[in-house]
């Protein structure tokens, strides 16, 4: 299927590693001009090079934290007419509520809330003047089944779900759409570092707590990042603009809920 969207420009963030990187390969691989955006420079310079291979759209990069007010002008003082905007950011440590102080509530909204709507902001406007815009916001599946101990993430991340519910539907008769992808297991790196640290603290190793969790899951496997990649790619596409709104949830059957 053709996307349609060759050609057009996209912000891709978090984009070194995992999720990110998947989306912007999905949306290179449709001819869509890719800046991706990440912290440290040497693995997203090293993610731009296996982008760039795939001789799809143009790609560019930058090395910005986009939860900081000077990281997010850097980016778009180098570009600023995103037709696709693709935010991502690592959630927060878990841990007890009782030991959190506010500072760690304040990082944690400001980086898996306030940080993706200052992005919004910055880009929503140039969208709907042009007729075209396509938002994605990648959260969590712990938006739908809160995950005990990780409240930080889970309060963050439903507070921009909130916020997106009413800006998707202001912004869609002028052709702009915002979504969420809420990821459930997924092979990253990030997982895998979970699994050690609660391996370390049930006193297992970190293939018994995998396992653990592989018993349990109804796909009896986690989810590959190109699989979010491309349902990503989709929901930016001009087939998916009557897709507005929605949290679509990608955990391989694991939400024992029906809607």
């Amino acid at each position: 299927m053709d996307l349609g969207i060759a050609g057009k420009k996209a912000l891709v963030c978090g984009a070194s590693a995992g999720l990110g990187f998947a989306c912007a390969k999905a949306l290179v691989k449709e001819g869509v001009d890719v800046l991706i955006v990440a912290r440290t420079e040497v693995p997203l310079a090293n993610a731009a090079e296996q982008l760039r291979a795939l001789q799809g759209g143009q790609v560019s990069y930058l090395a910005a934290d986009v939860t900081s007010i000077e990281g997010r002008s850097h980016i778009f003082s180098t570009q600023s007419d995103f037709d696709i905007l693709i935010t991502n950011s690592g959630g927060p440590p878990s841990g007890d509520f009782r030991n959190w102080v506010r500072e760690d509530w304040l990082k944690a909204i400001e980086a898996n809330m306030l940080s993706p709507i200052e992005l919004m902001k910055q880009t929503v406007d140039g969208m709907m003047f042009r007729g075209f815009g396509r938002i994605v916001n990648i959260t969590s599946s712990a938006v739908k089944s809160p995950v005990d101990g990780l409240g930080l993430s889970n309060g963050a991340r439903s507070g921009l779900t909130g916020f997106v519910a009413g800006l998707a539907r202001s912004v869609v008769a002028k052709g702009v759409t915002v979504n969420n992808l809420l990821p459930g297991t997924f092979e990253t790196a990030r997982l895998a570092k979970n699994f050690a640290a609660q391996a370390a603290r049930q006193g297992i190793s970190a293939d018994a707590a995998i396992q653990a969790r592989l018993a349990k899951h109804p796909a009896h496997r986690f989810g590959q990042p190109d699989e979010l990649g491309h349902t990503c790619a989709y929901l930016c596409s001009i087939h998916a603009g009557y897709i507005n709104g929605q949290n679509i949830l990608l955990d391989g059957g694991s939400f024992p809920g029906v809607f």
